[in-house]
């Protein structure tokens, strides 16, 4: 029997000997490797905190010491030393362990953060908590790392930790230098000079050894060294900013060297204040495929052979069909730039980075400052393009609003991953930039339906001078390119009816000429619209609406707000009284699962939209044949 087979909790863990502990980092790594080849997840990430999430668990007492992710994508090792290693070959399915953090698996799991940067401030909130009610004993962590430091919420959380002396909160700096990719920006290059500084290294051993020669005479001696250290940190760095906040410093440690890293947690439990500990690990470390990824360290791979480390062939993908138009149109036009929050590659802006390496902005886990930098970025007379995905742009919304498009300026804002992304579970879905988006004065949405349709969006996006636009697709392959059969307005008609009308948003075109061939076959005539702009909406939509009996919105967005909501409005304005159904994704947070499982879910399948369809129609029907007075639309 293997060690990790042995560990059921920490307390499993903290029994261990020392001697022990090399041998279950090699299990888990073997099991990281082995699973994540198999589901795909975050693999680079989770090699690189093997020792150091050990170390959490033999020096702390999870769950009375809560111990908080940012990102919680690092949480891998924490499940499998909190009893959830049997269960690891079911990560990211259906049913299965969930890829990051989740209260309903464990008690271990204190919060179900996996967007950046928020870590600290739950740890602050929390500190707070204990001590107001006396639980003085407790000890709140927070492992912060893979870039999330870069974000601005984290330092705003540092600012109030540091006026709390008196709070036992540890704050673990996972630093591997990266994000998605290596990082970006003056804290980056501040934490990589401690990293590849020798000479801090040696006068730091200097340091610690002439300290422990000197007797014990009383606090001056100790400022007196202290001061000094402080000095050659200074002097052989740049400003060493943590001590500077007034939060106690330990470090750089190597985050591999498991007993060094308990050792230095060790130390700043005992403190009982505010500690940062710096621990320096490498991102893949432990597995040579990952180690020799320059682009991301494997930092989140789909499936992939686990001995030779290459992915398994993928069909071209909506993020490839945007990173190929985006350097077209780079190319044409010198105005426009590009903007990433951490994510060059996985928003599909390398092939523009490497084109036009002058154009191109990585501002870190900072979402808000990118929006507002591009904000400056239109006032000084370009034409920027901010890729990010759909649910990240959650957190930039007062920036769009406010400093976007108050001053109407020209911005194209690329969300992937918009609708029902799945596998990474309920903060990842997309589902909603179609309601919050729909209050913001001067706004255009496009959700194309395929690669063509993408590919003449955004370039139409990127021609509108006079305010902000937003260009929205899935995440996943490409489907097929559904070509029109004709136009109104700036809709596409991709299927001629009289009894109902189907507006499909983006990749529900589909689907919703599913529905249509079914419900033929019920005596039902369907006709089939893509809006491609859903905001605002086509005024000739009302003309289409009145020569129906029904419409139906289709969309994969949250019921509320979105499309559907605007195209009844849209009608009701135009006094039109003709009913509206909206179909689209419930509005809670959805587990993870298969994008096309969760749709089939929700009822967004050509079969589950036929058969509801099918079933109002009749019940208009029996309605209207109770009150032969009722005046009946007129049909083509």
């Amino acid at each position: 029997m293997g060690i990790l087979e042995t560990i059921k909790g920490p307390l499993d863990v903290k029994r261990l000997d020392a001697a022990d502990l090399p041998r279950l980092a090699a299990e888990i790594r073997e099991l990281l490797v082995e699973s994540v080849a198999r589901t795909g997840g975050h693999l680079g990430p989770n090699l690189g905190v093997v020792e150091l999430t050990i170390a959490l668990h033999r020096v702390f007492d999870s769950p009375r010491d809560p111990i908080l992710f940012d990102t919680g994508h690092q949480a891998y090792v924490h499940k499998m030393l909190t009893g959830r290693a049997d269960r690891f070959g079911t990560l990211r399915q259906e049913g299965g362990l969930s890829g990051y953090p989740s209260q309903a698996e464990s008690e271990h799991d204190f919060i179900e953060n996996s967007h950046a940067s928020t870590a600290l401030s739950y740890a602050d909130g929390l500190a707070k908590a204990f001590h107001l009610r006396g639980e003085t004993d407790r000890t709140v962590v927070a492992v912060i790392g893979d870039g999330a430091l870069t974000g601005g919420m984290a330092w705003e959380a540092l600012n109030n930790i540091a006026a709390r002396k008196h709070l036992p909160l540890v704050i673990v700096v996972n630093d591997n230098g990266r994000s998605y990719s290596p990082t970006f920006g003056g804290l980056a290059t501040h934490l990589s000079s401690l990293r590849m500084s020798r000479s801090y290294e040696h006068a730091l051993e200097f340091i610690k050894t002439s300290l422990g020669k000197v007797p014990v005479v009383g606090s001056p001696i100790y400022d007196t060294l202290h001061g000094i250290k402080r000095g050659l940190k200074d002097i052989l760095t740049p400003q060493a900013l943590f001590e500077d906040l007034g939060i106690k410093y330990v470090g750089p440690i190597n985050g591999h060297d498991e007993g060094a890293v308990e050792s230095a947690l060790r130390r700043a439990k005992a403190f009982r204040g505010p500690v940062i500990v710096h621990v320096i690990t490498r991102k893949g470390y432990g597995y040579t495929p990952a180690e020799n990824d320059d682009e991301d360290c494997f930092h989140g791979p789909g499936p992939f052979d686990p001995v030779t480390g290459e992915e398994l062939p993928k069909p071209q993908s909506w993020t490839n069909v945007f990173a190929e138009e985006m350097v077209r149109l780079g190319a044409e036009r010198q105005d426009i730039v590009a903007i990433t929050a951490a994510m060059l590659h996985p928003t599909g802006l390398a092939g523009f980075a490497k084109a036009y390496p002058d154009r191109i902005y990585d501002v870190g886990i900072a979402e808000q400052h990118a929006l507002t930098s591009a904000a400056g970025l239109a006032l000084g007379g370009l034409h920027p393009v901010v890729a990010v995905y759909s649910t990240f742009l959650n957190r930039a919304f007062d920036q769009l609003l406010m400093d976007v498009a108050l001053h109407r300026l020209p911005v194209t804002v690329v969300l992937d991953r918009a609708g029902v992304t799945g596998d990474d579970g309920p903060s990842h879905n997309g589902m909603w930039d179609l309601s919050i988006l729909q209050v913001i004065p001067g706004l255009s949405i496009a959700a194309p339906r395929d690669a063509a349709r993408l590919r003449e969006l955004l370039a139409e996006a990127v021609a509108i001078e006079d305010g902000p636009t937003v260009v929205r697709f899935p995440k996943g392959a490409v489907p097929r390119d559904i070509e029109a059969v004709g136009k109104l307005g700036t809709m596409d008609v991709l299927r001629r009816g009289c009894d109902v009308l189907l507006v499909g948003v983006g990749p529900m075109a589909e689907a919703c000429l599913d529905a249509a061939a079914l419900l033929d076959a019920q005596g039902i005539s369907a006709t089939v619209v893509d809006p491609r702009w859903v905001k605002p909406l086509d005024e000739e939509l009302v003309a289409a609406a009145a020569r129906h009996r029904l419409v139906a919105v289709v969309e994969d967005n949250g019921r509320v707000g979105g499309v559907g909501d605007a195209v009844a409005r849209l009608l009701r304005d135009s006094d039109l009284d003709v009913p509206v159904r909206t179909f689209g994704v419930p509005q809670r947070f959805l587990d993870h699962a298969k994008r096309a499982k969760i749709l089939a879910d929700a009822g967004l399948t050509g079969q589950d939209l036929a058969r509801k369809i099918t079933e109002v129609v009749a019940q208009r029907s029996s309605g209207l044949q109770e009150h032969p007075t009722r005046e009946i639309p007129a049909t083509d």
